[in-house]
């Protein structure tokens, strides 16, 4: 008998396992069923440890303990010729591919995440000799045809997309509340799709196919998960030079940051003399990135409309024009974008393209708020402060994280919001280190030309907006209908018109804006 019923419930749970998403409550199950009475109770999801990241899970290693010693025994059965079944075969087939990935799991992180030395290291590929030799201790087995067919290539390219990806997401994504697990497992997901076995059958060579759209709150750590999934794609292995593609990248756009026509020269490049200023041909990232690499547009609710047909053509076609050039262009890598704008509510007021949009959320990932992280576990902000602590004062992280812990209970009510998320706690963090104080405040409010200018420059306004706009400010400077209509070409009438209106719309924010500073007046005292 090649396989007992014991033996075979274990590697079925041990295949499950191993094909789960490692950062949802199911994996948690897996392990329970494979270890019986042996599984060791502990945190219900996998997150770091800040205060222990290296500590090790008991489970993982009496799980490839337990497949270590029954895989050599059925693969001495094999050899000896025992009869046995196709599921049967691919249970062994996944209990070897689990024993593999355990046993170089080290190897895999040092020549990625361990010393400069080693990451930079030419032969820090070498082990694949080994493994390929570890590989057909397995499976080249006189008489015995595997259902699956695995390639050792593919699979070492596989598993060094795992580890990366693994740890990209676990050494980044902090917090053991299930908003974070599952902004880890969607991670996961973006990179992988829910069925890994599939993604390694044919769709880790498409992946770069699919746009990813990143939504969340200011200051959620949009871009880190952009880096994370841009930097956990899929690189072939070349068995000849025992390495791996160095043709990556991300290359990231802040569209709020720049005029449209920065944006489009940024993103598609353009030819000398296309504008004002264009002195010299230039590629845009479009062009620069490499098959393997990912361009990332955040702040995308504010991109120009004239823009958002050319990145349609883009998504549908893989094809662009650079600025004032008329030979097109072939975009090979992936595109990742991000915004804390409502794109639902810009469709209804026709600032984004419907269709547009529906190419872009085909993988869609949505970053949690901080307080929803806290109001699921209040424990969270102490990993994070830790964690922040570890990253702006070294050595000094635990006085740290305890002084600004010490402040935070004295000074700020236990249900703050954090209106500034992630990003709001760090300076937090960095504000007691250096003057042991911190003041939550409202950004200064912008004058209404410095607004103007702003939702301009980005693109944000309507024509009939636009104009409403310049024409309440002209005639907040001259205080007469008349003369605002004699300096602007217009007629009184319309100006009256468009004042009335733009007052109208100040009113409202202004309203909005008290409202704001009484919420904060109550947060602060």
């Amino acid at each position: 008998m090649f396989l007992t019923p014991q033996s075979r419930a274990f590697l079925n749970a041990v295949s499950q396992l191993a094909y789960a998403n490692p950062f949802l409550p199911e994996r948690v199950e897996f392990e329970r069923a494979a270890l019986g009475d042996a599984f060791v109770a502990g945190e219900p999801v996998w997150s770091q440890h800040v205060r222990d990241p290296e500590e090790p899970r008991a489970n993982v290693y009496r799980i490839a303990e337990r497949v270590e010693a029954l895989v050599e025994q059925l693969q001495t059965r094999l050899r000896e010729g025992v009869e046995t079944r196709g599921p049967d075969l691919v249970l062994y087939e996944d209990a070897v591919l689990h024993i593999l990935y355990q046993r170089y799991y080290s190897h895999f992180f040092a020549a990625a995440f361990g010393p400069a030395a080693a990451q930079s290291d030419p032969a820090r590929w070498r082990f694949y000799n080994n493994f390929l030799a570890d590989w057909r201790h397995f499976f080249h087995i006189d008489g015995v045809r595997f259902p699956t067919g695995h390639d050792p290539r593919h699979t070492f390219a596989c598993f060094r997309q795992i580890q990366c990806a693994f740890e990209q997401v676990f050494r980044d994504v902090i917090g053991s509340s299930m908003p974070a697990a599952r902004l880890r497992a969607s991670i996961w997901q973006s990179i992988f799709t829910h069925d890994i076995r599939r993604y390694r059958r044919t769709l880790y060579a498409r992946m770069g196919e699919f746009a990813t759209l990143i939504t969340g709150p200011s200051g959620t750590g949009k871009e880190l998960v952009a880096r994370a999934i841009a930097q956990s794609r899929y690189v072939p292995f070349d068995e000849g030079r025992l390495s791996f593609a160095d043709d990556c990248g991300f290359f990231p756009i802040n569209i709020s940051a720049l005029s449209p026509t920065l944006v489009e020269s940024e993103l598609f490049g353009h030819r000398r003399g296309a504008f004002t200023g264009a002195v010299a041909d230039r590629k845009g990232w479009l062009e620069v990135c490499p098959e393997l690499g990912s361009v990332f547009l955040d702040e995308l609710g504010d991109l120009d409309p004239a823009i958002q047909v050319k990145l349609l053509r883009v998504i549908e076609t893989r094809t662009f024009h650079p600025v004032g050039d008329t030979a097109g262009r072939q975009f090979r890598g992936k595109l990742i974008t991000a915004t804390n704008r409502d794109l639902a509510a810009l469709i209804a007021k026709a600032r984004f393209r419907e269709d547009l949009y529906y190419r872009l959320c085909s993988d869609q990932v949505v970053t949690p708020a901080l307080a929803e992280q806290l109001a699921d576990s209040p424990a969270v902000l102490r990993e994070l402060v830790f964690y922040m602590s570890r990253r702006v004062a070294g050595d000094e992280a635990e006085t740290l994280a305890r002084e600004v812990l010490d402040w935070l209970a004295a000074n700020l009510p236990p249900d703050y919001a954090w209106p500034g998320n992630y990003r709001e706690l760090e300076q937090c963090v960095k504000n007691v280190l250096i003057r042991s104080n911190y003041r939550p405040s409202r950004p200064r409010a912008h004058t209404p030309v410095e607004q103007f200018a702003l939702d301009a420059r980005a693109g944000r306004l309507s024509a009939d907006e636009l104009l409403t706009r310049y024409v309440t400010i002209s005639y907040s400077r001259t205080g007469s209908y008349e003369e605002t209509a004699r300096r602007l070409g217009l007629d009184r009438r319309t100006v009256k018109a468009k004042v009335d209106r733009g007052l109208l719309v100040e009113l409202g924010a202004a309203a909005s804006r008290k409202d704001g500073e009484r919420g904060g007046k109550r947060v602060r005292d």
